[in-house]
């Protein structure tokens, strides 16, 4: 154990600190796009507060064309828009625009989802003392949904978790990369089981932060 930590140590530590940068950087800009167009989904449904069959139709095709392409090959597909934008397609730098391309869509229906747990009287009844639509939705709709919205955000960052592992196999850097590079065209098992090791604590950490947070911003646990 000594000696694997000694060759390997450094090596896997570099893999997790890249894992959690591309992570929490394509989670935070993620929600920075998937929370606006969720919301957008939402308000513009039928019965909702500015229904508009047209911009729903758009909103929700757009969200659905995102989900709907494997990962692994929207990593490829962007590879040409990615070096664009960034410069190269490799290395933690190169999976985190793939990474937030797929996680939108994501971020965007479970936004929708956590909304729509609503009831309807919370929305009717600040509208009723003269709430604006943009009231109702900063200050009602997205704060009553927050404990929701945040067991949604750890859903999310285990996914990216991942596909982050999966961009290992274009090159892409971190803990996918590693297993990849060591565990799968070297035939090293013990690296391969570390890497393992690895993403699922990260993964168990990442579940318990978020309920704790979650229980603690819920009105019923008070």
């Amino acid at each position: 154990m000594h000696e694997f930590f000694a060759e390997y140590g450094q090596l896997l530590f570099d893999g997790t600190l890249a894992t959690l940068a591309m992570v929490a950087i394509a989670t935070v800009i993620a929600y920075a796009f998937g929370v606006p167009l969720g919301v957008l989904v939402t308000v513009t449904a039928p019965g909702s507060l500015r229904p508009h069959r047209g911009l729903n139709a758009v909103f929700g095709w757009i969200v659905n064309v995102g989900r709907s392409i494997p990962f692994i090959i929207l990593l490829v597909a962007l590879i040409p828009f990615t070096r664009f934008i960034v410069g190269t397609s490799l290395g933690t730098a190169g999976a985190i625009v793939p990474l937030i391309v797929a996680a939108t869509p994501f971020v965007a229906r479970m936004v929708e989802s956590s909304l729509a747990e609503l009831g309807p009287g919370v929305i009717e009844a600040a509208l009723s003392y003269g709430a604006s639509t943009w009231q109702v939705i900063w200050k009602v709709m997205l704060r009553e949904s927050l404990p929701s919205i945040v067991r949604g955000a750890s859903i999310t960052l285990i996914t990216l978790f991942g596909y982050s592992a999966m961009a290992g196999a274009v090159g892409a850097g971190g803990l996918g990369d590693i297993a990849i590079r060591y565990g799968y065209y070297r035939y090293q098992d013990d690296v391969m089981f570390a890497t393992i090791v690895i993403l699922i604590i990260l993964v168990q950490v990442t579940q318990a932060v978020g309920d704790l947070i979650a229980r603690a911003l819920d009105k019923r646990n008070r």
